[in-house]
């Protein structure tokens, strides 16, 4: 293969079949379980990475079942998301994922940054509850549960938040170990479509695990439960400050 042909057909690894197709990626009744809750402030500093600015003690856990996504296909997600300003806008910083699909993985490490690994996340009605569950291998590091559809939740402010900038630490090596790239990124989810939205009584567990330490951001107190149903495209992303400048 020539040069001019390697520079025209790279798009990710491998270069003769990508992990994962071009976007743009679209996303068909994807749903949220989100518990709001209530941190030590202390800890959050210390994870969340400047230029960001913490707002308030508060920790976003979701369980995200997606059942029909461009290129993604089939999977579910879990982690964590921290309410952050930046130049005086809100958003959120994403902190941690975990996922049970190999594309989405490689393409959101690739592509924005996002601080994916492989579990065993699960979002699922059981009677009258919704329940989310991570495992990471055999070991549970995380429960949430949800009554179901008790009360319908402000879609105004669904959308809004949904509107909000999303931000990420994109982190890649050199070959010889060393930072290549060290990046804030910033992305936002668009065409947005929402099908429902829903409040009731929620409750989260977290436990310690070396390579999941979901824990390390405890729960001191669930503020809210969240459960919603959308359609939307997850756009590409802007890097807003260089590390390495």
């Amino acid at each position: 293969m020539k040069i001019a042909d390697v520079k025209a057909q790279a798009f990710a690894m491998p270069l003769t079949s990508p992990a994962f197709p071009p976007g743009p990626y679209r996303f068909v009744n994807r749903e949220f379980l989100v518990i709001t809750y209530r941190t030590d402030l202390d800890a959050l500093r210390a994870v969340v990475p400047e230029p960001l600015e913490v707002t308030e003690p508060l920790v976003k856990y979701e369980f995200i079942r997606m059942p029909d996504s461009t290129g993604f296909g089939d999977y579910s997600e879990s982690g964590q998301v921290i309410p952050v300003s930046f130049g005086g806008k809100q958003g959120g910083y994403v902190h941690s994922m975990y996922l049970n699909d190999h594309p989405p993985i490689a393409g959101g490490r690739e592509l924005w940054g996002f601080p994916k690994k492989l579990a065993s996340p699960q979002l699922e009605t059981e009677i009258d509850t919704l329940v989310g569950t991570l495992d990471y291998g055999k070991v549970r590091v995380a429960k949430a549960t949800m009554g179901y559809k008790h009360r319908e939740a402000d879609q105004a402010k669904v959308l809004a938040a949904l509107a909000a900038p999303n931000f990420l630490l994109k982190i890649i090596p050199h070959v010889d170990g060393t930072p290549r790239i060290c990046e804030l990124v910033r992305y936002f989810t668009s065409n947005v479509t929402l099908k429902g939205a829903w409040s009731g009584p929620g409750s989260l567990e977290l436990h310690p695990h070396a390579l999941a330490p979901v824990a390390n951001l405890p729960v001191l107190k669930v503020e809210s439960a969240l459960h919603f149903v959308c359609d939307l495209t997850l756009d590409l992303g802007e890097v807003v400050h260089d590390y390495l400048a």
